[in-house]
């Protein structure tokens, strides 16, 4: 239980909200037949997704070394600015390049916030010495992603029911409206003490990043454990959930409905998290949800025309990505040095850019020959990721 009134949990409670607004994307559930219906196919949506990723790419180390230079709040700023923008390009667009463009822009919003908010959020843990709660913190506010989605979604499938232009219009300035709001709450981040007082040559910031990780290699081999699960998990299925579960013989106006159920499952999972590292392993809980990461691909590639099979898949997919990130999070925070926090995690996450750009340019092919083949093929990712080693960490390894 966190003590009342610390800076964390004024940290976690601004974060929560302001995920919360962030995070509402009424197109989402028609996501895929929106592209569809600007002329975009199969493998353009897979290369849509790999300029978010270079788009983070570009943006983590920049951001992260002025997270950790200024605080973290300027740095949520910037990203708010550019996530408001990218969402205004979609109005317009009719052209695969405004696609690009568009998710560029949104991937280098997000990479502000990568790594910043980790380091936020432990440094606020620490100040009240509450460091060891890191992961709760981190499914507290994973759950914001659940909350209001589940009214989106509904909503989003409900608006776009006939597929019209108009109606995806309307979802997108829907969509601008939320991050304007996430825009204003982050004005109320607070940074902890010492937090954005690194004045060392940008060089050798980087570096000293660098020198964590090579010092604390498990760090970089639980990431890709981590990375190499999410993005068939949840990068490339997510991406294509609608329009599975559209051929699947779902009407439109339900698409939502499914989606903000699992939305729910996902928000009390989330909640759940501290329940769950107290009565198993985090080490047993990150092999477990690998495993099932995987299997769940396997019977959407072999079975995933089948209504329930779908569906069934679906409820593990969600809780693999709702408990991975924020057990990861803990174990790597505790072997991370505080005055290059928000530069390390975004060199990790530059590597994730990395595995995202290879994987989404490996399997483009492979998507116009049909889903099953796409998901085999994701299901092969996964298993690789689970194959990466993880171990816990001692006391004495971790870093102050």
């Amino acid at each position: 239980m966190m003590k009342k009134g610390t800076l964390a949990v004024h940290n976690i409670r601004v974060l929560f909200w302001a995920d919360l607004f962030g995070s509402v994307k009424f197109i989402q559930p028609v996501l895929a037949l929106f592209y569809f219906s600007r002329g975009l196919d199969e493998a353009l949506i897979l290369w849509v997704m790999f300029c978010w990723s270079f788009g983070v790419l570009v943006g983590e180390v920049p951001t992260s070394m002025l997270a950790d230079r200024y605080g973290a709040k300027r740095a949520f700023l910037l990203g708010s600015v550019f996530s408001i923008i990218s969402h205004a390009m979609l109005l317009g667009a009719d052209e695969p390049w405004l696609f690009f463009m568009s998710n560029f822009l949104s991937g280098f919003a997000a990479s502000c916030f990568s790594g910043a908010d980790e380091a936020l959020i432990y440094e606020s843990l620490k100040a009240s010495n509450e460091e060891h709660l890191m992961d709760r913190a981190m499914g507290i506010i994973q759950s914001a992603q659940f909350v209001v989605t589940v009214a989106a979604l509904v909503i989003g499938a409900l608006v776009a029911k006939d597929l019209t232009n108009e109606q995806f219009n309307l979802l997108i300035v829907l969509g601008i409206v939320f991050q304007c709001v996430r825009l204003a709450l982050v004005f109320l981040v607070k940074n902890p003490p010492g937090h954005g007082a690194y004045r060392g040559q940008p060089l050798s910031q980087v570096k000293e990043g660098m020198l964590a990780i090579r010092q604390a290699p498990q760090v970089l081999w639980m990431f890709l454990n981590v990375t190499l699960v999410f993005i068939p998990t949840t990068a490339i299925f997510e991406n294509f959930s609608d329009k599975l579960l559209y051929d699947a013989g779902l009407p439109v106006s339900f698409i939502g409905v499914v989606l903000g159920s699992l939305a729910v499952f996902s928000f009390v999972v989330s909640r759940s998290i501290g329940w769950l590292t107290t009565r198993f392993s985090r080490i047993g809980l990150m092999h477990a949800t690998g495993a099932l990461g995987v299997l769940a691909l396997v019977i959407v590639a072999l079975d995933g025309d089948r209504f329930l099979s779908l569906c069934g898949a679906m409820v593990a997919l969600r809780f693999v990505r709702a408990v991975r990130y924020p057990v990861y999070s803990q174990l790597s925070n505790d072997l991370i040095p505080s005055h290059v926090r928000a530069t390390t995690i975004s060199l990790l996450s530059i590597v994730d850019s990395l595995c995202d750009m290879l994987i989404f340019s490996s399997v483009g092919a492979l998507a116009t020959m049909g889903f099953s083949y796409l998901f085999l093929a994701s299901a092969a990712v996964a298993l690789i990721g689970c194959l990466m080693p993880i171990r816990s960490v001692s006391p004495q390894e971790k870093r102050q």
